[in-house]
């Protein structure tokens, strides 16, 4: 049986940078942004989404990583009873919701924190707090020090191997959530800081809560199985993959993007074969797309690859219209702007790109399950042209990209040569010759192929 999350095409919204609202949180009143959000339901349906990740949510000080309180709306942007229409507005369209669960730390002014601050060594809370030393200080002058994440002391980290802390996480704060909010997942910030114990116990639960309830981790570095045996985590994200998307492009260099799919899909070998990872451009945390490709005629090629790879696709708000943003020095402000719906649709400067996006997921959505399941194997590569095909059940799809700024003439073999093929775009039927198919891919262009003239 199929679950939801293997037909997913994601959308990333980051709603404490698209609405706008301040980013230190020192309002005492309730401001109402979910009605906003609500607005970009039929947008994210329009191009082909049919799952949102959306966080962080919860009150917190300053970027929503800082969490104060687990259990309520960030104040900035509504309150509970608003996130729980978003919830149900999205579910009646069709759309699946997950958020940020920040679990290796909290802000400074978490409950808890606040206690321990107040009532020190007699505080019941000092065990939920990773190194606590009441004989030295910190930058805020408490009169004593506890460890950070990375050292960023306004994130102070939980002690999770303190059972009370994973009960208090998991048996209420995960649980309400669900009760509250019916969400349909979480993913999970931090996740190579999260000790294993902590996942499988929080899969169990979950599993037993609610079936086919996802749960995705932030990984950056090392080995992705650690994060999916033994019933930890659905699937985490693919950064091996997003360096390569835009390297292999800037560097002409499909050696690269062909090495980490050989690496993690092929079909004898590959180290993620039978995974689902997230896949990505772009987010919160790393520079648009558009800002960091040399060329940007490479975006449409590089969509081309996120969509039909393995993997599960993830558009970040704003990049379906080729929104350019750059870290500066460690503020991530511009990767996070405040978007007007309306404003943004009106003053597309890239419809071609929207397109694009849009009838990529048609494709993901009419090739299912080949695109969702389907073996990958590699065709032809060149440094400048790369051809593949994903296969399930005697069917294929097969797809050719070009880095070159010129046209280039290109052929490849085909997994069925006693198939007909088709160009998913013009609907027209290929030639093949000796099992071979010459196309022509435009400059930093792609074909899509398949074995069906239709879905």
């Amino acid at each position: 049986m199929t679950t939801w999350y293997e037909e997913a095409i994601f959308y990333h919204m980051y709603p404490i940078g698209m609405t706008g609202v301040p980013r230190q949180n020192t309002q005492t009143e309730v401001t109402r942004h979910f009605d906003e959000l609500e607005e970009w339901l039929p947008h994210i349906k329009e191009i082909g989404c049919n799952a949102i990740y959306i966080g962080p949510l919860f009150e917190s000080n300053a970027h929503g990583y800082d969490t104060r309180d687990y259990k309520m709306v960030d104040r900035r942007l509504g309150d509970n009873d608003d996130f729980k229409h978003f919830v149900k507005t999205a579910h009646e369209m069709g759309i699946k919701i997950v958020v940020d669960g920040v679990f290796n730390h909290v802000g400074r002014d978490f409950w808890a924190f606040n206690d321990v601050k107040i009532n020190r060594e007699r505080s019941v809370y000092c065990g939920w707090f990773k190194g606590l030393n009441f004989g030295w200080n910190n930058a805020y002058n408490d009169g004593f020090s506890y460890e950070a994440w990375h050292n960023c002391y306004e994130l102070v980290n939980l002690n999770l191997p303190n059972e009370e802390v994973r009960r208090y996480l998991i048996n209420d704060v995960v649980n309400f959530w669900i009760n509250e909010f019916d969400i349909d997942g979480i993913r999970l910030d931090c996740a190579d800081c999260l000790p294993d114990y902590f996942m499988e116990e929080l899969r169990r639960f979950t599993d037993s809560k609610k079936p086919e309830f996802w749960l995705m981790g932030e990984v950056i570095h090392g080995d992705y199985n650690r994060y999916l045996i033994n019933n930890r985590l659905h699937s985490v994200t693919n950064y091996e993959m997003h360096k390569a998307f835009y390297s292999g492009h800037n560097d002409h260099n499909y050696f690269e993007i062909a090495h980490s799919c050989r690496r993690e899909f092929e079909e004898h070998g590959g180290m993620y074969r039978d995974k689902l990872l997230y896949s990505f451009v772009d987010n919160h945390d790393v520079d648009r797309l558009m800002s960091k490709l040399r060329e940007p005629r490479h975006i449409f090629p590089v969509y081309t690859l996120l969509y039909t790879i393995p993997g599960l696709p993830s558009i970040y708000y704003g990049s379906e219209w080729g929104m350019e943003g750059r870290k500066q020095g460690g503020n991530d402000d511009p990767l996070r702007p405040q978007v007007v719906l309306s404003e943004a649709i009106n003053n597309n400067q890239n419809p071609e790109l929207t397109r694009w996006i849009t009838m990529l997921a048609q494709i993901r959505k009419e090739q299912s399950p080949i695109l969702q399941k389907g073996v990958y194997r590699e065709l032809r590569l060149t440094n400048r042209q790369y051809a593949f095909c994903r296969v399930y059940e005697g069917d294929a799809v097969v797809v050719a990209v070009n880095n070159d700024e010129n046209s280039a003439e290109f052929d490849f073999t085909v997994p069925f040569p006693d198939k007909e093929y088709y160009n998913r775009v013009t609907k027209e039927k290929c030639s093949l010759e000796n099992g071979r198919i010459r196309v022509t891919l435009e400059a930093c262009g792609s074909i899509i192929l398949t074995t069906k003239s239709e879905g």
